[in-house]
């Protein structure tokens, strides 16, 4: 009841923050608390889906078993070969960069493979079709949400370049929250690793939490700002980007590296900043981004779901999503951070941190897409911070919308 009561609170929120005079888009409110419960039921309870859980579970353990052959070949024991010394604390000779990060490596290859063999995209047009017909909105919109449970969010606008001057400014907002409300393919393999020992079938857990976010993407973002739908509602074909398999393969591996590279430098700016603002206000207010974090967002946690005994702890980890990234996040999560926490909690994290809602994510957002649709870059910056407020709603939906169904 808590959860079901949050969805709608989340819901009003959303249409409150574009202002209470706009009209509300009932289709919407219709479709979208529907499809995203009818999608987390059928992926949480009926067997067959139940049991790919475990598949793609298996799946991301080979991957990681594969990519830790070529990293210990690489960098020895520190990416993960026999140790050449006796471990002294449990844990000790793990080293993020080299054990974990090079993931992304093999994944951002095998996806540009899938892409060019054209998996992908027909995955992409399936949900589109769905989304279209549940929504109403247009097949380039459409195209764009579904890419991005795939695919980056400024790869995913690629799907739609040519279309993207023509959309309106509602659902330009709606392609901007779902970019945010969502993870891309290669970040899931991490973060379904990371997550192994916290949460049961990590992997599928994530996979469907970034299904159930995009329609609560289209929800958010259609609440905040209404609109009408562009004219073009017909299949659009993804761009071929690749001469070849040889070619998406090695150019894939190159997006990797650059990936890899942005989220280490990322990690190492976006702790330190919080570090050193917590430096100042600790000895000044005796507070911390953190704490501050944990009492603004509580409202938050508590609609999704999560009892008043773990609500400030869940915040928290809301907080360290929007302020440094989603890797942190998951990070505290999977370690000392929730370890107290029910694990009835620690689901609805797993679901509702399932977003790249961050500040560092609307820079990404909006230099990418400014540069594929220049003369619409005033509004996409403008459009940045609504979008972010409107995909943390969509995340926290979506861990309402588990929480509803999970005793």
């Amino acid at each position: 009841m808590q959860s079901a009561l949050g969805l709608l609170a989340l819901a009003a929120l959303a249409w409150a923050l574009g202002g209470f005079r706009r009209p509300i888009p009932w289709r919407a409110v219709a479709a979208g608390p529907a499809l995203q419960i009818a999608l987390a039921a059928a992926l949480l309870h009926i067997p067959p889906l139940r049991a790919a859980f475990s598949l793609v579970g298996d799946a991301v353990g080979a991957l990681a078993r594969a990519t830790q052959a070529g990293t210990s070949l690489v960098f020895g024991y520190l990416g993960g070969a026999p140790l050449p010394f006796a471990e002294t604390s449990p844990g000790g000779s793990f080293v993020l960069f080299f054990q974990a990060l090079p993931i992304v490596l093999l994944v951002g290859a095998l996806s540009a493979l899938l892409y060019h063999w054209r998996i992908l995209p027909g995955l992409v047009r399936v949900m589109s079709r769905g989304l279209r017909a549940a929504f109403g909105v247009s097949g380039a919109c459409g195209v764009s949400v579904a890419a991005n449970v795939f695919t980056g969010m400024v790869e995913a606008t690629l799907f739609i370049r040519p279309w993207l001057a023509g959309l309106t400014r509602s659902e330009l907002l709606v392609v901007m929250t779902a970019g945010l409300a969502t993870i891309s393919g290669n970040m899931l393999v991490v973060y379904s690793a990371m997550l192994a020992g916290a949460v049961p079938d990590a992997a599928g857990q994530l996979l469907a939490a970034s299904l159930v976010s995009a329609p609560a993407a289209i929800l958010a973002a259609r609440l905040m700002i209404p609109g009408e739908t562009a004219p073009q509602a017909t299949d659009i074909e993804a761009p071929r980007l690749y001469d070849s398999s040889m070619d998406a393969l090695t150019r894939g591996t190159a997006d990797g590296l650059s990936l890899l590279l942005n989220i280490m430098a990322g990690l190492i700016v976006f702790v330190a900043l919080v570090a050193l603002i917590n430096m100042i206000l600790q000895p000044l207010l005796g507070l911390t981004l953190e704490s501050i974090a944990g009492v603004l967002l509580r409202p938050l946690a508590l609609a999704m779901g999560i009892g008043p005994e773990d609500a400030t702890a869940a915040a928290r980890l809301l907080g360290i999503r929007g302020v440094v990234n989603e890797f942190v996040a998951y990070l505290d999560l999977a370690g000392e951070g929730g370890a107290a926490l029910a694990p009835r909690t620690r689901l609805i994290l797993s679901w509702a941190l399932c977003g790249f809602a961050n500040f560092a994510s609307v820079g990404i957002m909006v230099s990418g897409m400014g540069a594929l649709c220049p003369e619409r870059r005033a509004e996409i910056v403008r459009l940045g911070l609504p979008s972010l407020a409107a995909a943390t709603i969509a995340c926290c939906m979506t861990g309402a919308t588990v929480g509803l169904l999970s005793p």
